[in-house]
């Protein structure tokens, strides 16, 4: 029924395999099908006439099977452990100066400002220089002038670009975003495994396979000899601005390439406490051939960055993820200027949760232990996702509180370079200072709160919390419905016969509505559970964790204060860098006028 959709053309390793092919009858693993016969009727159609060629002929697309990268374990001993130690060194053993890239050229500045290592504040890691606003203004003309010629560019050019930008990552560069994703962001090796190798290859060869997918959709043309119809994919006119955060790498990779993949020139203000691994992956995308001015390379401060890119009239989206107060200082931006734009802007945003595992009485107790410990502590609670409230019935706490309390007092909390650290630092002295003002608000407020285990931090060498379980009678306080953003995990009790006012709790306290699980073995419970948070997690676990994400597999995203929701991950995220033309020809008189 379907054309072969698979040749024998291999671009890097058996996960990405691609091939000539102009049909393909569906997305692997999405429920998600284009109108593949029309399609094929209306090349076979196209192809066998010569007099009345259309003006417009869409592209055949290059196929692309792609799977999630497979991900080392970094036992003591293995290769990849003595491989990712060996660039830890090498990093560990200079300072890495990192330049401004505009239209391609490298630009130094007077003004120059350093990245520290979070677990050892001691140590400069790399020194950035920091566009003025006239070079932010130059990357907004670089990018202007680059982006009718990018996007024209043959769309297999970009997909292989990107498939390339993943062999890369995955294999030539692996230890490197590892090594540098570890020193910077703090994060263990299995942790920095997860995002910098996984997550970060996941998201280039996913994106390449789904733009090729969208390329493949063409509406119907039921008597083509007649009338044609078709589907241009164009970018966005104007340039993307691309704003990425500290905490994921991979996400930092996403936010610059997709558009970037879609046909649009990119201004990327990367994270100041992630400058090393960012600037990686930016030489990556240059070696696997992005055009120089593609994507230019902006480290800035927020108010230049504000001032003179997001202020432009040029300005055709913002691809963002961070705090609720920086997005909503951008979306203001985006308004007030409205009257100069030449478009209205698309603006894409994640900002964060109060992310919640909510627990039945039928619940597995150990699934429910080792998966809020997980949820809740890794990465010292710095992910989008981490459990930050834990909704437990009373006839179960007992049992639970006490081997929560145990692990989380045996967690490790140190530097990432040792091989039985759990946890390391929080990022900069800004998050120490929140995280230490949460705890101090616990202590102050004993009445109502109560420190199972930890309730400490340290900043003398690096910027340390520990890991803390605290236990409120209040189900709105601060701790309970306030992002932290760290290791600090607060549980309310409740009564069994209250389940139902405290589903409403969990969904009504916070503003946000990014990620959250429920435990439980009684179906009907799950049912209702699931129907009652359906608008307060857009990623709802039941029985797993709320974190850990998989590229195509649970596709990103939240709503409400925690963002636009487009689904980083999914075919629906790319449709926000495109812009579609539809183009209807007529061959035959229309003399017709009634």
């Amino acid at each position: 029924m379907y054309c072969q959709r698979y040749l024998s053309t291999i671009v890097s390793t058996q996960r990405t395999i691609c091939s000539s092919s102009s049909l393909s009858s569906s997305l692997i693993g999405q429920n998600f099908r284009f109108n593949v016969i029309e399609t094929a009727k209306l090349v076979s159609n196209v192809r066998g006439l010569s007099s009345q060629s259309p003006v417009f002929i869409p592209p055949t697309i290059k196929s692309c099977h792609v799977e999630n990268e497979p991900m080392f374990a970094y036992q003591p001993g293995s290769k990849e452990r003595s491989e990712l130690e060996q660039r830890i060194k090498h990093y560990l053993g200079t300072v890495t100066e990192i330049p401004l890239v505009i239209g391609g050229e490298e630009i130094t500045t007077s003004n120059v400002e350093t990245q520290l290592v979070p677990f050892d504040h001691g140590h400069i890691l790399a020194k950035y220089h920091v566009a003025t606003a006239e070079l932010a203004k130059q990357a907004i003309e670089k990018s202007l002038a680059k982006n009718l010629e990018w996007s024209q560019t043959d769309v297999n050019h970009r997909i292989e670009c990107l498939l390339k930008a993943a062999e890369l990552a995955s294999g030539k560069y692996r230890q490197d975003l590892n090594a540098a994703t570890v020193l910077g962001q703090g994060k263990t090796f299995a942790q920095a495994e997860i995002d910098s190798a996984a997550e970060l290859a996941d998201f280039f060869r996913f994106n390449a396979h789904y733009l090729e997918q969208i390329y493949r959709y063409q509406p119907l043309s039921p008597s083509p000899s007649e009338i044609r119809n078709a589907f241009r994919i164009r970018g966005l006119e104007g340039f993307v601005a691309a704003i990425s955060p500290f905490n994921f790498t991979a996400i930092a990779a996403n936010l610059s390439s997709a558009p970037a993949l879609a046909g649009n020139a990119v201004v990327w203000k990367p994270s100041p406490n992630a400058l090393l691994s960012n600037w990686i992956v930016y030489k990556i995308l240059r070696e696997a051939n992005f055009a120089p001015g593609v994507i230019s390379f902006l480290p800035s401060t927020p108010e230049t960055f504000s001032q003179n890119v997001i202020a432009s009239p040029d300005l055709a989206a913002v691809n963002f993820t961070g705090s609720v107060a920086t997005f909503r200082a951008i979306w203001k931006t985006v308004a007030a200027n409205l009257d100069s734009n030449k478009t209205f802007p698309r603006l894409v945003g994640e900002c964060g949760g109060k992310d919640f595992h909510f627990i039945h009485p039928s619940a597995d107790l150990d699934t429910v232990i080792a998966q809020t410990i997980r949820a809740a502590f890794e990465y010292s609670g710095q992910k989008c996702s981490a459990c930050s409230r834990l909704y437990v019935p009373k006839s179960i706490w007992p049992k639970i509180k006490d081997r929560l309390v145990e692990i989380t007092a045996s967690l490790k909390v140190g530097s990432p370079l040792e091989s039985d650290t759990y946890l390391s630092a929080v990022i900069n002295e800004a998050s120490w200072d929140r995280n230490t003002s949460f705890l101090n608000h616990a202590k102050q407020n004993s009445t109502n709160h109560k420190i199972l285990v930890g309730g400490q931090s340290d900043k003398g060498k690096g910027f340390f919390v520990q890991p803390t379980i605290i236990e409120t009678t209040d189900p709105r306080s601060k701790l309970m419905t306030t992002e932290i953003f760290g290791p600090i995990l607060t549980v309310y009790v409740f009564d069994d016969d209250k389940i139902d006012e405290t589903l409403d709790l969990v969904d009504k306290s916070t503003p946000y509505g990014l990620t959250g699980a429920i435990f439980g073995q009684d179906r009907e419970f799950l049912l209702k559970a699931t129907e009652k948070l359906k608008f307060a997690a857009g990623n709802f676990y039941i029985n797993d964790k709320c974190t850990g994400a998989v590229v195509a597999q649970q596709p990103f995203g939240g709503a409400r204060l925690s963002g636009t929701n487009d689904k980083a991950g999914a075919p629906q995220y790319l449709f926000r860098w495109i812009s579609p033309q539809n183009i209807k020809e007529t061959f035959v008189p229309l003399p017709n006028w009634k």
